[in-house]
């Protein structure tokens, strides 16, 4: 398993749960000198891979590599919190909108060999919108995509979100449902949201299995591990039983401060994994 950290530049999102924000160079840095093996960027679009350089004229790729950083993923939340699209909408020219963005985001992580994450993007049902016709909508432009990142060799992975953001899928094994059959996509399990929706956190991951291609690494306060009452230890070894090779990286807020964060993180996984 393998340790990382979330860097958020998108603005609308301040105050989220990302542990590094504003300046990627700095965060790259900061998870470098920690010892983080690599960094999940939360980008304002697509755009910001291709236009981003930093003073010596490195692209983002170029950075990371420069540092012996990997990409672990690639968010897209922005879609939602900056240019509400949602994949459930009820307007078909903002679903299609969405699916444009989600489209261009999975180039992009493909050239950053990075998988690409939807999470918020997932919308949820609506007055307007029954809970069948949002996860058909959903089901549809997770297949569209998972065709589309068999054409790139990337990777896509759907996140189940607590009740309180969505009601797509809510547990990993609503997210397997809605993903069978795909061939490039796998969950995002979110210790955060599965404190609240699993019954048995680790037996949820053991039933998930091989379908398991990302973690996000949050405590039951969504900060960073450690600072809440979690039981890791348990969820470190259903990973090790279903042979987890992946990240465990950390969406969590930045409390008290970003540093005290990213340390605390680094800490727990190095006890947890490392050491265990």
């Amino acid at each position: 398993m393998k340790s990382a950290i979330t860097i958020s530049l998108v603005s609308q999102s301040r105050g989220g749960p990302f542990v590094l924000w504003d300046d990627l160079a700095v965060g790259m840095d900061l998870a470098k000198s920690l010892g983080f093996d690599g960094i999940e960027i939360f980008a304002p679009g697509p755009e910001f891979f291709v236009e981003y350089k930093d003073s010596s004229g490195n692209s983002v790729l170029s950075m990371a590599r420069e540092r012996g950083l990997a990409i672990a993923a690639i968010g897209t939340g922005a879609g939602w919190v900056k240019h509400r699209l949602s994949m459930a909408d009820p307007d078909s020219s903002v679903r299609r909108s969405a699916m444009e963005f989600l489209e261009k985001m999975l180039h992009a992580a493909s050239e950053l060999r990075a998988p690409m994450i939807i999470g918020s993007m997932q919308g949820r049902s609506s007055p307007s919108v029954s809970s069948e016709q949002a996860r058909g909508w959903l089901r549809e432009g997770l297949a569209s995509l998972d065709t589309t990142a068999s054409k790139l060799e990337a990777e896509i992975l759907y996140e189940p979100l607590n009740r309180y953001e969505t009601d797509q899928a809510t547990t990993l094994a609503g997210g397997l449902e809605l993903i069978a059959g795909l061939q490039k996509t796998r969950l995002l399990a979110d210790w955060f949201h599965m404190n609240i929706e699993e019954t048995d956190m680790a037996e949820s991951l053991r039933q998930a299995g091989s379908a398991v291609g990302h973690i996000h690494f949050a405590d039951t306060n969504r900060r960073a591990v450690g600072f809440g009452h979690l039981q890791v230890g348990p969820l470190i070894a259903a990973l090790r039983d279903i042979g987890y090779e992946g990240f465990l990286s950390a969406e969590v807020f930045a409390w008290p401060d970003s540093k005290t964060a990213a340390e605390q993180t680094i800490a727990a996984y190095r006890r947890w994994v490392e050491a265990s």
